[in-house]
């Protein structure tokens, strides 16, 4: 059948110490002198000569010269260059295809292309668009209708502009500010994106499209909509009234290849020994929480530590919108859902978790917590379903733990704060602190084990840490991954498990 009938319409230095041996005034008279150029046996030449402390040029320290100079750059940055801008092929491609899209709409019936796939409907293009062409008097080379092509499939059956930058595997993150801002994250820096919608109804039309995909909706009553592409990818939107600049659009793309803990190794994301403690963790079921800030990995994290989970166990993952992606084959995503127009039947979190306990898992792993949900999800990890995760948003395992003390106290069970701590104590086992640095890469900067508790407080003892060193020319952050030394509580457990004496070595 064919689709196409006539319709009408339509992104310092560190100090040196000055040397011994140079001959300081005993009382004012200026900055001290400097040693002799040539140096000798005992005190060679240094290649450049630092500022001694005290001098200062400008009436500022020398050291301090280039800090401000930055801080003047900074202030002095201009702002208006935040339009995306369409140049050169992209941009006659763009203008060609604003007049062609009207005229090919009036040809085609959209429910029956619908039903096409995108290689069945650049076929049937084809000859429409050589139609159009001549009707407008352009003449175009074989490359130019190529992406002409896809432009317009992109357009009637994909995410528009947006299909470009889904389909770049260097970008991991979209955020769309408007019809006419959106910027991409490439190796962890923010940079303007050379893409434009037409208009805010091009852009609010295809938001809509993202979320009626996943069965939800966006409109001026329910403005804010979480869902997900069909790779996995998470999607936030939020439209007017509440997005001043228009319709705003926040994808977080994940690999489409998994990433492993070895994988990570080698990036540089944590040591080796770190990676194998992991396995161990993942292996040997401990309760892990997962911690960090908004786009600092703990997703990927999650994902990685998964492909330890033995495949002959029953495993249920609940979050607001599916993104977890395991390997196991006995794997159950659970996913929330919000109210209908009424404000009824809205599914939270805490009635999966409640829910997921009747479903014989024997591995209940949560997306985030946010809330009183974290109560349900740590009876869950003690009474019997060792090997639970989660994530949450913390600066440190120390915030981490506070955090989790404030959401179940957050919930309506009245609990005093000693037996919350003292449930925490006895649920958690190890703390994973993920990070991503200024320079944009993301590290792994603690992982805590959980002793208990002593008094009112809770024990823990640093496993690894990741220690800041100095920065590189090009601004690469270096430091080292260190290992305490100490012998771990949760020993015992991986003894169960047959790790005992390589979770051992991995932690001295």
């Amino acid at each position: 059948m064919s689709a196409f009938g006539r319709r009408s319409g339509m992104s310092g230095g560190t100090a040196a110490r000055p040397a011994f041996g140079v001959a300081r005034p005993m009382q004012g008279g200026g900055p001290a002198p400097r040693p002799d150029p040539e140096g000798g046996a005992q005190f060679p030449a240094l290649d450049t000569l630092l500022p001694m402390p005290g001098e200062t040029e400008g009436g500022v320290p020398i050291g301090q010269v280039d800090a401000m100079q930055r801080l003047a750059d900074r202030q002095a940055a201009s702002g208006d260059a935040g339009a995306s801008k369409v140049e050169g092929f992209e941009q006659s491609i763009h203008k060609i295809k604003e007049q062609v899209l009207p005229r090919l709409l009036e040809r085609v019936d959209p429910e029956a292309a619908a039903t096409l796939g995108k290689d069945e409907l650049a076929e049937e293009f084809r000859p429409i668009i050589g139609e159009v062409l001549a009707e407008l008097k352009l003449t175009l080379n074989r490359r130019e209708q190529f992406a002409l092509e896809k432009v317009l499939v992109d357009e009637l059956l994909g995410l528009g502009p947006l299909e470009e930058l889904l389909a770049d595997p260097n970008i991991t993150d979209i955020m769309v500010n408007g019809p006419e801002q959106t910027y991409v994250e490439r190796k962890g820096k923010l940079e303007l994106a050379p893409i434009q919608f037409r208009d805010e109804e091009h852009l609010f039309q295809i938001a809509q499209r993202i979320v009626n995909s996943v069965g939800r909706r966006v409109d001026q009553t329910t403005p804010l909509a979480d869902a997900r592409l069909k790779d996995g990818s998470r999607v936030n939107v939020i439209v007017p009234p509440l997005s001043l600049r228009g319709t705003a659009i926040s994808i977080r793309k994940f690999s489409a290849k998994p990433i492993t803990l070895d994988m990570m190794a080698g990036f540089g994301s944590m040591s080796p020994k770190m990676a194998t403690a992991l396995k161990i963790a993942g292996a040997s079921r401990f309760n892990v929480v997962i911690s960090g800030g908004t786009g600092s990995g703990k997703t990927t994290m999650l994902n990685a530590l998964s492909k330890m989970i033995d495949p002959g166990e029953r495993v249920l993952t609940i979050e607001d919108a599916a993104e977890l992606r395991l390997q196991q084959p006995h794997w159950l995503p659970l996913e929330t859902r919000p109210a209908n127009l009424e404000g009824q039947g809205e599914i939270s979190i805490r009635d999966l978790v409640k829910n997921a306990l009747r479903m014989r898992p024997d591995r209940i792993i949560l997306g985030e917590i946010r809330g009183s949900e974290c109560f349900d999800m740590l009876a869950a990890m003690n009474t019997g379903h060792d090997g639970s995760m989660c994530t949450l948003h913390a600066n440190s395992p120390r915030e981490a733990l506070a955090r989790m003390e404030n959401m179940v106290m957050m919930s309506d069970i009245k609990v005093p704060k000693e037996a919350i701590s003292r449930q925490i104590a006895d649920s958690v086992e190890l703390i994973i602190q993920v990070k991503r640095l200024r320079d944009g890469s993301r590290r792994v900067t603690n992982i805590t084990e959980v002793i208990g508790m002593e008094g009112p407080v809770i024990v823990t003892q640093e496993l690894f840490k990741f220690e800041y060193l100095d920065e590189s020319a090009d601004g690469k952050i270096l430091g080292e991954y260190r290992s305490m030394g100490l012998r771990p509580y949760t020993l015992d457990k991986a003894k169960q498990f047959g790790f005992d004496q390589a979770y051992l070595e991995a932690c001295l």
